[in-house]
């Protein structure tokens, strides 16, 4: 069955899905996104999903393309047709179609929004966790408000590019001071030498990942300890164990940076439970 995608108040077939030439999103990448798991015909925090996507519809002075709730049925929905079990929704908001013209459009444009959905395979995922996966530094070169989740993702295209060139599954971006921010399309952690936890401040310079959000919850019920801090990529290197979050991986084991083996070059025990235990302290919406 073909695949189904809403545009714009329309769920039509994923090959004829479109936006107009003059949408903003095309013009200046003027829009924001989420993309939410799919785990066992449910919807994974998809309360925090929307805070986010407000927060950054509200950074950028877009409006709601609708209501909140029904925000919610249409993502629903969208699994629902197709049929996801497992897998990714993904939606898509942007301040709408206007002539081409740096300035905001008039007051009477609506935003723009598609949503889509694709399954994917839990197995396939566990496999690569199994033997983890390895990234590569790259230097911070994006504008400093990565806090909103634009659709302005250039450098972190170019980034994931060069590691995947380099034998790499991700980029670790490096700031000036050597320390590690966040990787391409995730949050990254270590685990020192005494077993603590460290990811960076979600305040600012990097994106408040909602699985990074889980995984700290998981932690302090865990009786982990964790700190939120700065990490240089030298004590990355060092460190017993790294893994990186996101919707697309949740906790995935990390066992080479650059040339560098991570503890013992398999997969740790910290990330491993913390990924087997993830979807414990998540909402989980039935769809």
């Amino acid at each position: 069955m073909s695949r189904i995608a809403y545009v714009n108040g329309q769920y039509v077939p994923h090959k004829d899905a479109a936006v107009h030439v003059e949408d903003r999103g095309y013009q200046f990448a003027d829009g924001v996104y989420e993309v939410c798991e799919v785990w066992k015909n449910n919807i994974v925090d998809m309360p925090r999903h929307m805070d986010r996507l407000g927060r950054s519809l509200s950074e950028l002075r877009i409006d709601w393309p609708m209501t909140r709730k029904a925000l919610e049925f249409v993502l629903a929905e969208t699994v629902r047709r197709n049929k996801v079990h497992n897998g990714l929704v993904y939606v898509q908001v942007t301040r709408g179609v206007s002539r081409r013209d740096h300035f905001f459009p008039p007051e009477d444009v609506a935003p723009s929004i598609v949503v889509t959905a694709r399954s994917a395979s839990p197995a396939a995922a566990d496999k690569q966790a199994e033997t983890g996966i390895s990234v590569v530094s790259y230097p911070e070169n994006r504008w400093p408000r990565v806090d909103i989740k634009t659709i302005a993702l250039l450098p972190n295209v170019l980034a994931k590019q060069n590691a995947k060139e380099s034998g790499g599954k991700e980029a670790w971006y490096v700031d000036a001071d050597g320390n590690v921010t966040e990787g391409g399309s995730t949050n990254a952690w270590i685990v020192t030498k005494d077993n603590k936890l460290v990811t960076r401040p979600a305040e600012s310079g990097i994106l408040k990942g909602i699985t990074r959000t889980a995984v700290l919850d998981l932690a302090e019920k865990e009786g982990l300890s964790f700190e939120e801090r700065a990490f240089s990529l030298e004590e990355a290197y060092d460190a017993r164990e790294a893994f990186v979050t996101a919707a697309t991986t949740i906790v995935m084991p990390v066992v080479k940076i650059d040339d560098r083996i991570v503890g013992n070059g398999h997969p740790g025990m910290v990330a491993s439970r913390l990924r087997q235990l993830f979807h414990t302290v998540t909402d989980l919406k039935a769809v």
